[in-house]
């Protein structure tokens, strides 16, 4: 079943429009435009406000579902995809140049294992997602806005974290990383906080090597770490 929001909990979304993206500009290859048009048919999933996601019709088969909010490029959903071939990946992306990049990948490495909602994720999870329906979430480096701006739209916050646990079945991951040092203590203050989710590591996670919370490098992740940059991860359960 659906989590049922009370009227007052409703009231303080529209408040605080939380979401998992902000408006900025991005180009867009002519592959990636083809992608949407060609593609994104056969790997897409259509937003809706008063219809399910139903994992077991959309993928043909029972397999453990796991939520990635902001596929970015699709570098690593792809690869983490390829690399478990039983376990669904659902993703959300609402830059139509990610959304073209993933789709290729998905086309070329033959991967059917992957759907995409280009759609804001909060609404997804809010709207779609049942209870109990997540086995995992991956969320990778949520800060594509300038550094110095915009610190109090951080997705991951009490606020959030209340509404994507019920979704979330026991024992399942949440697992998100950042390159952002001061975000990465906010997370992990939030996180400790939430009430029945456990860190796995106790404090920030060494690169996961786990099969179910791994996290492949990106070129934009080797670039940074080339030039000195921290990547801070954090694995929980929910109990």
């Amino acid at each position: 079943m659906k989590t049922e929001l009370t009227p007052e909990q409703i009231e303080e979304l529209k408040k605080s429009h939380i979401r998992s993206f902000v408006t900025r500009r991005g180009h867009i290859t002519k592959a990636q435009e083809n992608a949407l048009v060609e593609l994104l048919p056969l790997y897409g999933v259509n937003y809706s406000s008063s219809e399910h996601f139903d994992s077991k019709k959309v993928f043909q088969n029972d397999n453990p579902l796991v939520l990635e909010i902001g596929c970015g490029m699709g570098e690593t959903t792809a690869a983490i995809a390829q690399t478990l071939p039983k376990i669904n990946f659902l993703g959300c992306e609402v830059y139509g140049a990610g959304v073209g990049a993933l789709c290729i990948r998905l086309h070329t490495m033959g991967l059917n294992n992957v759907r995409i909602i280009q759609h804001d994720a909060v609404e997804v999870i809010r709207d779609m997602l049942l209870d109990d329906s997540l086995s995992g979430v991956h969320i990778f480096f949520p800060d594509p806005w300038r550094k110095a701006r915009h610190h109090k739209r951080r997705l991951i916050s009490d606020q959030f974290m209340r509404q994507i646990l019920p979704k979330m079945k026991r024992g399942a991951y949440f697992h998100c990383a950042t390159d952002w040092e001061n975000y990465a203590e906010q997370m992990f203050e939030v996180l400790q906080r939430t009430e029945s989710l456990k860190n796995l590591y106790d404090d920030f996670a060494p690169k996961p090597q786990n099969p179910l919370v791994l996290r492949p490098s990106t070129k934009f992740n080797v670039r940074g770490n080339r030039l000195g940059h921290g990547t801070w991860d954090l694995v929980y359960i929910k109990e």
